[in-house]
């Protein structure tokens, strides 16, 4: 791997002794180096408490004149997923156009914010946005930012391919997902923002879990309404373990419904993906087999209800993990200097301990 790491110690208050994953020859010059990936070697975090949670989007006013305001130019991306807004300042919205955003992320999955300063504004600045949304989310095994270990960092470059090599034994490198799904209180709202982007690649694609629960049949509805599944935090810890990473909290189990309602728009959505889904509860191995099977294929081959996302230095994407699932496009080389690297920070947001059809509740 051509990845470059040194350790050192820091008088940090969050982290102890932190491993930089990262060359700085390779980033002479730039403005968001602070932003560079990095591991904290030896804080450990205790397992989550259940908390109390409250959508935003409850709070909303469904036709949101705050948010579709004369500056705002809103257009639908496709027609069941997918907004994209120019005219607003992520950094100045009030209290009342982030409520209905988040309405509006429910509705539509995910939002997309063009020509924002949001990158710019400063990590307490960009914490204190995220935080309006739920709490905020520590990974317990990827790279952060230092001194911001809430920061989930983004990064395939020429001097760290550790992402890249994840998915080296694979056939493509997309993988739908949703953030962390393992989570007993898994994430509602997501806030990716990228600071530098390759001249051509790294999109992000979106499917809607709203509608790949739609197109199923009555019988198949019914059937997956009343079942449960497992997610699993444990093969993530147990590969970054194997690659020389730290778990900074213990791995956990959950059951969550396979169809979970969002508790501000009353939508049912598949909740499973196969990053983090892996049995179903209740039923032999080859029964769950091929219902997850069946399920994954067509969340990842649902063309018609997904949405692929264009990225530029000057974007924010927003998107509502409860509804959607998605994937990073790694298609760019990042060793041919035409193309470039990708390198962001994700904000997550945790929310509430999913609920099914006819109240059933996710158990651990």
């Amino acid at each position: 791997m051509a990845t470059t790491t040194t350790t050192k110690t820091t008088t940090n208050n969050v982290a102890g002794t932190i491993q930089v994953a990262y060359d700085d020859s390779v980033h002479q010059g730039s403005k968001y180096n602070d932003y560079l990936p990095v591991y904290d070697t030896t804080t450990k975090f205790p397992p989550t408490e259940p908390f109390d949670f409250h959508d935003r989007g409850l709070d909303a006013d469904k036709e949101k004149p705050n948010l579709f305001n004369s500056n705002a130019s809103i257009k639908k991306l496709t027609p069941r997923i997918g907004t994209e807004i120019e005219g607003l300042q992520l950094s100045q919205l009030t209290d009342a156009q982030k409520n209905e955003l988040a309405l509006l992320i429910a509705e539509r999955g995910v939002v997309v914010f063009r020509n924002q300063d949001f990158k710019d504004i400063g990590p307490q600045k960009q914490k204190e946005f995220g935080s309006y949304f739920g709490r905020l989310h520590v990974h317990p095994v990827g790279a952060h930012v230092k001194d911001h270990i809430e920061f989930h960092s983004i990064y395939l470059g020429p001097d760290n391919l550790y992402r890249a090599q994840q998915r080296s034994t694979k056939l493509t490198t997309t993988g739908y997902h949703s953030d962390v799904s393992y989570e007993h209180q898994p994430p509602a709202i997501t806030i990716l923002t990228l600071l530098e982007v390759p001249s051509t690649g790294g999109d992000t694609g979106w499917a809607s879990q709203v509608v790949a629960y739609e197109r199923l049949s009555e019988p198949i509805k019914k059937l997956v309404e009343g079942l449960r599944a497992e997610h699993s935090g444990f093969r993530q810890a147990e590969n970054a373990r194997r690659d020389g990473k730290f778990v900074r909290r213990e791995p956990v189990l959950s059951e969550h419904p396979i169809v979970r309602v969002h508790p501000a728009t009353g939508q049912k959505a598949l909740f499973i993906n196969p990053g983090f889904t892996r049995r179903i509860i209740g039923l032999k191995d080859e029964e769950s087999d091929a219902i997850l099977q069946l399920l994954f294929r067509h969340i990842s081959q649902g063309q018609d209800f997904q949405v692929r996302i264009k990225w530029d230095d000057r974007t924010v994407s927003l998107w509502d993990n409860r509804v959607t699932a998605h994937t990073a496009i790694s298609d760019y080389d990042v060793n041919n200097e035409g193309e470039g690297l990708r390198h962001g920070f994700r904000i997550t947001t945790l929310g509430e301990s999913p609920k099914g059809v006819n109240g059933l509740d996710s158990v651990w």
